[in-house]
């Protein structure tokens, strides 16, 4: 398929590391004679696009005398965070657009080093976010009193993509049993892909991320516990506070039940915290694993299925084409038999981009109505298109022109399905410590290192002192 823009999707085999900045020349402001240009911090693609990112705002509503620049942060998530506090504490007006990842941007609003866009956007723009967006973005990017702060840019929603004619081939019926927008229970996915591996003679089953790193506690263990009930802090009404009042419940049995099943997965039946009907369909080889090695499996060939990220679903639809099936992720237990509001049932980690703005800009006028224009259908359905980012725009997502999208049209209705079942991590500014402790103790519970129910009482003990901190 050819494409003029450079897209998301090829950068991530091809730019590597960022290495801090490029395109910053002391900051100064390039204009050209009677144009004010926003500086935007965003990222390779961002500013491979410049020209097309800016006649796409002028087609939504930014006005023909304003431009953008972008300037290129880190590739590393943590490195932008930081190099943000140290701008905005310095009190640097620019960049006067700030690309901040969703999963952070909460402590930014909780310092008040970003402007309250509820008072600087149109009304037009902070209701059509509001009630058009997913909620799981919209509420990383408001205050507690609901106060919006960023405009989600684009939104990462993981998925299990798996190998359809394998399946079908080992006797089951995806097509037929809607597996792409009826979630099947664990239980039953780990029957399918065990007896296909079997069939199939495949090296790996289940391909995911175990690894003691932020993905684990942020995303593919959050997902895991929630679709079982469980939270880390007694559900969604407490996940970005208020820090040392909200309940510390990692000891609960949903969680428990999360960290036996994910045991088995990997272990199989001889494990002593096994479940039964649970079968062995991952290698240990996940206790290292992060994105990248998970990702190499099944995208040669030795896996039957993964957990991945919306971009890995664009390459393996391209190197798969209809033999790729796309489900939601499984469910432990229904909703209605969760203790928790908004747990059970299938649940995806939430994960993007917002762009918030600079509040020591001298040129918020302009920066504003960049904003605004960033809001628009015409602005989402562009960077779907033409960048490869998913728009967090679920209104958008129920049109025929989005279903009409290449590659993705195919499986839009199993990602609006993760995008409005969103998880958010429990974002506060004491989260990277949390963060840290979950991730080591959820590690080595299930690389049989500790007992689920004995590190989950000591990690909820290391919880209610981090918690207690401040």
């Amino acid at each position: 398929m050819a494409r003029k823009a450079t897209t998301r999707r090829r950068f991530v085999k091809t730019v590597g590391a960022a290495g801090g900045l490029t395109g910053v020349s002391g900051f100064a402001t390039a204009t050209r004679q009677g144009a004010t240009t926003i500086q935007w911090a965003g990222n390779p693609v961002d500013k491979q696009n410049v020209d097309a990112i800016n006649q796409a705002l002028r087609d939504a509503g930014m006005p023909q005398n304003v431009e953008i620049e972008v300037i290129v942060t880190s590739n590393i998530s943590d490195d932008v965070q930081q190099q943000y506090r140290q701008w905005l504490q310095a009190g640097r007006n620019q960049p006067d657009i700030l690309r901040m990842d969703s999963g952070w941007t909460i402590p930014f609003i909780a310092r008040n080093q970003i402007a309250n866009l509820s008072n600087e956007l149109s009304q037009n723009s902070v209701n059509r976010i509001k009630q058009d967006n997913f909620t799981a973005s919209v509420n990383t990017a408001s205050a507690p009193n609901g106060d919006l702060y960023a405009v989600p840019y684009f939104t990462d929603l993981p998925t299990i993509q798996y190998r359809k004619d394998w399946v079908t081939d080992a006797g089951f019926d995806p097509d037929g049993q809607n597996w792409a927008t009826e979630p099947i229970s664990w239980e039953r996915f780990s029957q399918v892909i065990s007896q296909t591996q079997q069939q199939q003679n495949t090296q790996y089953g289940y391909s995911w991320q175990a690894n003691a790193y932020e993905g684990l506690s942020c995303c593919t263990f959050n997902e895991l516990m929630t679709t079982w009930g469980g939270a880390y802090f007694g559900g969604r009404d407490n996940l970005f506070g208020p820090v040392g009042e909200r309940p510390i419940t990692v000891d609960e049995q949903p969680v428990i039940d999360a960290l036996r099943m994910g045991r088995t997965f990997i272990h199989g039946q001889q494990d002593q915290f096994s479940m039964q009907g649970y079968q062995q369909i991952s290698p240990e080889a996940v206790l290292q694993w992060t994105e990248g090695p998970s990702q190499s499996a099944f995208m040669n060939g030795n896996a039957v299925a993964m957990r991945w990220w919306p971009s890995g679903l664009y390459e393996a639809a391209q190197e798969y084409g209809d033999q790729l099936g796309v489900m939601p992720i499984p469910y432990g237990v229904q909703p209605d038999q969760a203790k928790y509001d908004g747990t059970g049932g299938t649940a995806a980690a939430l994960g993007g981009w917002h762009l918030a703005l600079n509040p020591n800009s001298q040129n918020k006028q302009a920066a504003v109505q960049v904003l605004n224009a960033v809001a628009k259908p015409a602005f989402r359905e562009f960077t779907f298109r033409q960048l490869g980012y998913f728009p967090p725009d679920s209104t958008f997502l129920q049109t025929q022109r989005a279903q009409q999208v290449d590659i993705w049209g195919d499986y839009l209705e199993t990602l609006r399905l993760a995008g409005e079942t969103a998880i958010p991590r429990p974002v506060t500014v004491l989260w990277p410590d949390e963060s840290t402790a979950i991730a080591d103790r959820v590690n080595a519970v299930l690389a049989q290192q500790q007992a689920p129910d004995q590190a989950m009482s000591a990690l909820k003990s290391t919880l209610q002192d981090i918690e207690g901190s401040v």
